[in-house]
């Protein structure tokens, strides 16, 4: 038989390339949570196709290669056409889970079960052609597997250059074109209209992914704004989309910058002369510059189109650092608005960088009078992480250790400013809330034991519902003259309301509580708040996460009247993770029925069903946490997925490859490899993050390389349970060994399924060290059970 090892790879090739492109896809046209969808369903895809081969025996008797082939082109034209589909059938999400309208929430069903089902198909596909050359060729499953592993590798570092230059619609198109490639050199072999029918297929998929400008837009949700408004200005980023549309009638001249599809933030339009700017004076962009002393050094985290730039040089600072994580933002002020801005880039007070914030002050060595986060909680800063697999949307911006950084770069009398826009802020100031808890820990590793003399908030109304609050804190006590100058800025502030200076709060108002109870009492206001306000670390960095999952299973949340803070995106994690496991049932034990007979005969299941299953959630249970942990140490989101990815995959494919040495003495691998994993997660859980934090103001390339270094070891452990597994379960099954394989390789992957989603309800509620400790005893229990199971030696 053909050793199918290029083709092995090619099809790993188009499933990561395809999966990582849709999430971009979708975070545009729905929202960032959608972005475990994308990645449920491809792990679903991949799973069904080894149950696929289990089941139907015509599948099984058919020519591995011809059977390929047909996977091969049948995902090529599923991709191409699939993107169509998914791209253009508007969906509502927010309308599907607030609605109690039973005829609109049926409706918006069905067009995201036919969403969902493009997008499930060409996964399918490549389930059942991986799952047929495993099944088929169990003798060279270490090296398959490596080719597997390497191709999906492969995947990870064209993702990024591919979403750059021809966007996500393009790169879609490219993961087809993969597809298509994979089944060349068999449609060669076949002849006739096979190899004139994929030579065909793959020229429209080459042209697709050279020129995505011929595919159409996707459709956004309805909740993100209308359709139908025409931007001057696209691009895609590996970090989130940004369109440049025209606000009429403003003045001066003003466009929106739109971020993956909601409104992130401005560019204003600048004549040059800093008198034309005097509108700033009597903004609450004014707040910290009425305190500090003249000519201040500021840093901007999230300086987007350099409308707080633009305010610093109004209100006189002598330099200007602005961080913006995007590339394409940063371009925009640089080069496509320059004009619009006047070159406000080049101006010798201002210096704009392209990085992540807290990575930034942690290698720049510089301190600053202010550091300063203008929103950049506007879902598409660093919380746009989600232009990836498994890279949460959250951010380390708000953790105790970021203040801490913050901190650190402040001179004595530096001010960190915060602003955020915040709904109903009467009622439930829940980001300024846990945004001062946070603060106070972290002040307090400063020696400061009187929280409440260092902190100011104010608020204002702000654009649509919101209300815009301000924090200000102080490394040193605010003095008289400070607060004077506080409640003189808030004055000339239309709307503006001071609600607490050193001493003095609105009564009644839980933001006084933050700053000024200690020890139990402060414990019994966060126990009684009705919602989760407590600080954020590193380990749990989910600023966001204001409602249980308690509270939402409880229906105690009134889903009709929250916005998208309050139990939504929790809401739609639990749904998520229910419809994983209904698929996962309906996939697992359909098949036992269609094939009972067989399965009478096949021993050791339940053992072999738990040790996949474990196999499934360990490995996504590390590689989650891992690539949230290493964000910070990266520095920009999109690296840490894809290079955490590639470090794993390549490893794990060496460790695949290198388990065939160790085939013959398979309990003892056991040990060893288990023995490893305890030693690796030891080391995970309380030496990466001293790393990371030493780390930080390494050169990129170094950390890149670091990086490597650091989970190439798991990547070799965690490598060879899989195809000693199959190995195994191969020779057990006797005459049904290539079904026991394919049944296993499912069961593997629909725990995949549901791991993309628990890990992600379990970091939020156990912080990302308890998840990785949960992934070695998910890996030890597995084994213990497996070992049940006569290694092949036994067996043979």
């Amino acid at each position: 038989m053909r050793k199918l090892y290029l083709e092995t790879f090619l099809v790993a090739l188009a499933v990561i390339l395809l999966e990582i492109s849709y999430t971009r896809v979708f975070s545009f046209k729905l929202v960032y949570y959608f972005t475990y969808v994308v990645i449920g369903i491809s792990l679903l895809g991949l799973g069904a196709g080894g149950v696929f081969v289990a089941i139907f025996e015509r599948l099984r008797r058919m020519p591995t290669e011809r059977l390929l082939l047909g996977c091969c082109l049948a995902g090529a034209f599923l991709v191409l056409t699939g993107y169509f589909v998914v791209a253009s059938i508007p969906l509502n999400l927010f309308r599907m889970v607030r609605s109690g309208d039973s005829a609109l929430v049926l409706a918006e069903a069905v067009k995201l079960f036919v969403v969902i089902s493009f997008l499930f198909a060409p996964f399918l596909a490549g389930g059942i052609a991986l799952s047929a050359i495993f099944s088929s060729q169990t003798e060279r499953i270490g090296r398959l597997y490596f080719a597997d592993l390497i191709g999906a590798a492969l995947g990870c570092v064209l993702i990024i250059p591919a979403i750059s230059s021809i966007g996500p619609p393009g790169a879609v198109q490219l993961g087809g074109l993969a597809f298509a490639l994979a089944g060349l050199r068999l449609a060669k072999e076949a002849g006739g209209a096979w190899f004139g029918g994929t030579l065909a297929l793959s020229g429209v998929l080459l042209g697709a992914s050279i020129f995505p400008s011929i595919l159409p837009d996707p459709v956004r949700d309805q909740v993100k704004g209308r359709n139908d408004v025409t931007a001057i200005f696209s691009a895609w980023s590996p970090v989130f989309r940004v369109d440049v549309v025209p606000v009429p009638g403003a003045q001066p001249p003003t466009h929106f910058l739109v971020h993956d599809g909601t409104l992130g933030s401005s560019i204003i339009s600048w004549d040059g002369d800093i008198e034309s700017l005097t509108r700033y004076e009597t903004m609450d962009r004014s707040y910290p510059f009425r305190i500090l002393e003249p000519g201040p050094r500021v840093a901007i985290i999230g300086s987007a189109g350099g409308n707080e730039i633009l305010g610093s040089l109004r209100l006189g600072a002598s330099e200007i650092t602005g961080i913006e994580l995007n590339p394409v933002t940063v371009s925009l002020v640089e080069e496509h608005f320059a004009d619009f801005v006047s070159h406000l880039a080049d101006d010798p007070r201002v210096t704009i960088v392209n990085a992540e914030g807290r990575s930034y002050l942690a290698s720049s060595g510089k301190e600053f009078d202010l550091i300063w986060l203008v929103a950049p909680d506007s879902y598409a800063a660093m919380n746009a992480a989600t232009s990836g697999a498994f890279v949460l949307s959250e951010s380390y911006l708000y953790t105790r250790e970021m203040m801490e950084e913050a901190f650190a770069h402040l001179d004595d009398d530096g001010i960190l400013c915060a602003q955020f826009g915040e709904i109903d802020f009467e009622i439930k100031p829940n980001r300024v809330i846990r945004y001062l808890g946070t603060a106070r820990e972290a002040m307090a590793t400063f020696g400061v034991r009187d929280f409440s003399a260092h902190a100011m908030v104010a608020v204002a109304p702000g654009f649509g519902r919101l209300n815009s609050s301000t924090i200000l804190l102080k490394k040193s006590p605010f003095t008289e003259a400070d607060v004077a100058a506080f409640r003189g800025a808030a004055a000339v502030i239309e709307g503006a309301e001071v609600i607490y200076t050193p001493g003095e709060g609105v009564p009644g108002h839980p933001i006084p509580s933050t700053i000024e109870l200690t020890g139990e009492a402060l414990e019994s206001f966060y126990d009684e708040y009705p919602y989760r306000v407590r600080p954020i670390t590193d380990d749990s960095p989910f600023f966001w996460h204001f409602v249980g999952f308690d509270t939402i299973l409880g229906g105690s949340q009134d889903m009709q009247r929250v916005n998208v803070e309050e139990g939504v995106g929790e809401r739609l994690l639990l749904v998520l993770l229910g419809f994983a496991v209904a698929f996962a049932a309906v996939f697992l034990l359909l098949p036992l029925v269609a094939i009972r007979d067989v399965w009478r005969r096949v021993p050791h299941k339940l053992a072999a069903g738990t040790y996949f299953a474990a196999l499934g959630l360990g490995f996504m249970f590390f590689e989650v946490a891992l690539i949230q942990k290493l964000t910070l140490f990266l520095g920009y989101p999109t690296y840490s997925l894809t290079v955490t990815l590639f470090a794993i995959l390549v490893s794990t494919g060496v460790g695949s490859l290198l388990s065939e040495r160790y085939a013959s003495q398979r309990d003892r691998a056991f040990t060893v490899l288990l023995s490893a994993l305890v030693v690796l997660t030891a080391v995970y859980l309380w030496a990466m993050s001293p790393v990371i934090e030493a780390g930080l103001a390494w050169p990129f390339a170094m950390r890149v390389v670091a990086t490597i270094a650091f989970l190439a070891p798991l990547g070799l452990v965690l490598g060879a349970f899989m195809p000693i597994g199959l190995r195994s379960v191969s020779a057990a099954g006797g005459e049904h060994g290539p079904e026991y394989v394919a049944w296993s390789w499912a069961v593997n992957g629909f725990f995949s399924v549901m791991a993309s989603v628990l890990s992600t309800v379990l970091s939020m509620t156990m912080g990302f060290r308890m998840v990785m400790l949960l992934g070695l005893v998910v890996y030890i229990a597995g084994v213990t059970v497996f070992r049940r199971v006569p290694a092949p030696s036994a067996t043979a």
